[in-house]
């Protein structure tokens, strides 16, 4: 028995705790203590014990009556009770599906293979212009699958012969382990080494796929490119992959798209940005000028004045959102004043002219670091 400590205690619940609770309470408790993760730690070999032995009572309806009842002194043999802690598990249902979920499964996972089998996902890539990307389009993807063997029709046999049911396994594909350790046993299922988990054994392969039941085709798809999608984004196309195995349903497509960077937009989200440059006289005077927006240019109207790193944002005019073309993202774009170079005499003489015309007036922000200097 273990020790004074009280079943509850060993698992971390209360007296109120239903059954499923009791159950992930012990799944918690034996992976925190199970001899594989403690090789040679008497204390976690000690501890794990007593976790078994606690929910070998409390997952039984009966034990935990008379437990909750009697204490301990219900399963003491000596003080004229019954049903003691053997050292084994007790009734546990199938320990194999607990501790396959918690560990993988003894001696390498017990993942059956006789059932369906969802076949595998396959990548692929398109390459999008900035506009392809923003607008949506229409690309032809083509890459490689796995399907069933047209010879064999899946099932790797030869035709004229078929598989035969695995005489190790009975056609489980799962063979029982049992396993012995500080007086306990252990039993889990391991994937039968004979048939490799199939249930099956092929005598006679199809020479075609070799007794895979599947072989690769080279496919070509054309693929709807959704309006609005952005660089390192995926489409999933369901069932397009490779197909699966006894009926098992087939993988998916993932297509990884990349968007080529544009010479004058710069992408954040759904919004976009540009620069746009501006004439001296342009930004003096004010002046409607030719904005570039995904529709072609636009005209747009800017004040006398306007400094250089101003920004403007025309609303609604970005990237559409994908999957609702009415809502889009905004353009912002930013006016940068260019100098002229290479001026002759005439030019240079006007410049001046108009240097000498302007006072620190029509320079607010010159003035107040003047200001700065002379103070």
């Amino acid at each position: 028995m273990a020790a004074d400590r009280d079943y509850y205690e060993i698992l971390g619940i209360d007296k109120s705790a239903d059954a499923d609770t009791i159950k992930r309470a012990y799944r918690q408790q034996a992976k925190k203590y199970h001899p594989d993760l403690h090789p040679g730690d008497a204390e976690a070999e000690k501890n794990f014990k007593e976790v078994n032995e606690a929910y070998s009572v409390l997952s039984d309806p009966d034990k935990k009556a008379k437990y909750d009842q009697f204490g301990k002194a219900a399963f003491d043999q000596t003080a004229g009770g019954g049903g003691a802690y053997q050292g084994g598990f007790g009734d546990f249902g199938d320990l194999g599906d607990i501790f396959g979920s918690i560990f993988g499964g003894f001696g390498g996972g017990t993942q059956r293979r006789t059932g369906p089998q969802r076949g595998e996902d396959v990548q692929a890539r398109v390459i999008l212009s900035f506009e392809e990307a923003v607008f949506g389009c229409k690309k032809e993807v083509n890459y490689s699958r796995l399907h069933k063997c047209p010879t064999c029709k899946g099932s790797g046999a030869e035709p004229g012969t078929s598989a035969e049911t695995c005489s190790a396994c009975h056609g489980t594909g799962q063979r029982v382990v049992v396993q012995r350790m500080g007086g306990m046993s252990f039993q889990s299922k391991s994937v039968c080494d004979r048939c490799r988990g199939t249930g099956k054994i092929i005598k006679t392969p199809c020479q075609k796929c070799r007794g895979t039941g599947l072989e690769r085709e080279n496919r070509s798809l054309t693929v709807t490119i959704p309006a609005g999608i952005d660089d390192g984004e995926r489409i999933a196309l369901r069932g397009q992959g490779c197909e699966g195995k006894n009926g098992g349903p087939a993988g998916d497509l993932i297509i990884q798209v990349s968007v080529r960077p544009h010479s004058i937009f710069r992408r954040e989200g759904n919004d976009i940005f540009c620069d746009v440059p501006l004439t001296v006289a342009e930004a003096t005077l004010g002046a409607e000028i030719d904005v570039p927006t995904l529709e072609g240019p636009m005209k747009y109207t800017i004040g006398e004045g306007t400094q250089s790193g101003t920004s403007f944002t025309l609303r609604g005019k970005g990237v559409p959102y994908v999957n609702n073309d009415s809502r889009r993202g905004d353009l912002t774009f930013t006016v940068n004043v260019e100098i002229p170079k290479g001026l002759n005499e005439k030019q240079k003489d006007a410049m001046r002219a108009f240097a000498d015309a302007c006072g620190e007036k029509n320079y607010s922000r010159k003035s107040k670091f003047k200001n700065f200097f002379r103070k």
